[in-house]
């Protein structure tokens, strides 16, 4: 197969497309500025002899979309609906990388991937955007929604714990916001899987199992880097005061994933203990 990965120098981008090559696949990267996803022209000329083609291009800075969302749709809804306009065009097959921030997040249980869609802020709307254009233009599609991601190449919530805790005593870290951590090669490796499956077109959520909060997850980072868990504090997310409304449940569920024979991605706890010292760059 020939695979197309845009936003391919991104973090999850990087992930694939090593993946890709050490599975000997045909790959080839497209990120800025050789294509800008949203003039119809640029993927019209740099979208072809594709098979599979995946969007990990995304306007993801959640609390400036607040005050930028004609930006932030042009990149999340706009740039999804011209690639699979073009994806349909030359039969590719079009993989779309969503988030868990299209649900309002206030549930209690793992949302199901048709769970009722509620975003509260515009990086949820314009990434909501982007799953109805993509579903609307596109026929041989999977959108894929993901959410905490951390990896090797680029800015994650580890490696910002991890250097705050060399220039703080404490860490005031929030106990109320829960989600899945996931690490980025671990996506990867399931979007390969779902291809290979030759999945049908529909939703499905890439996700490790299990759930924590951010005060968990940065105990288990701090511990990872050899200091003492205890410099982490508790505090709110109201505490904070940010732009943006997170979710506080960003717990998804796996159902589509099971229903196909795909095997979700393994428990975040387990999974950290494989990442972490390369996330951190500790010395093994």
């Amino acid at each position: 197969m020939r695979w197309l990965v845009v936003g391919g120098k991104g973090m999850l981008g990087t992930d694939l497309v090593a993946l890709l090559e050490q599975e000997n696949e045909t790959v080839k990267v497209l990120d800025r500025p050789e294509i800008d996803i949203t003039d119809a022209l640029s993927v019209e000329k740099m979208v072809k002899d594709a098979d599979i083609v995946v969007n990990t291009a995304a306007f993801t800075a959640v609390d400036p979309a607040e005050e930028q969302e004609a930006a932030a749709f042009m990149v999340n809804a706009v740039g999804p609906e011209l690639l699979a306009r073009q994806c349909q065009k030359i039969g590719a097959r079009l993989v779309q990388i969503s988030t868990d921030y299209v649900f309002a997040g206030d549930g209690d249980t793992p949302y199901a991937e048709d769970a009722v869609l509620a975003p509260k802020g515009a990086y949820g709307r314009t990434k909501l955007a982007g799953e109805w254009a993509v579903r609307t233009y596109c026929t041989d599609y999977l959108i894929v929604r993901t959410a905490w991601l951390y990896g090797k190449h680029g800015k994650c919530f580890p490696k910002t714990m991890a250097a705050l805790s060399d220039t703080h005593d404490k860490l005031s870290v929030v106990t109320d916001e829960w989600g899945q951590p996931t690490w980025t090669r671990d996506l990867a490796d399931l979007l390969l899987r779902l291809v290979r499956a030759e999945a049908p077109s529909g939703i499905y959520h890439g996700t490790s199992q299990g759930k924590t909060n951010w005060y968990g997850f940065t105990q288990q980072i701090i511990a990872f880097y050899g200091k003492d868990p205890a410099m982490v504090g508790e505090t709110t997310a109201a505490a904070f005061n940010r732009p943006a409304p997170r979710p506080h449940y960003s717990v998804l569920g796996h159902t589509a994933l099971e229903k196909i024979g795909v095997a979700p991605i393994g428990d975040w706890q387990e999974r950290w203990e494989v990442a972490a010292a390369e996330i951190l760059e500790l010395e093994q």
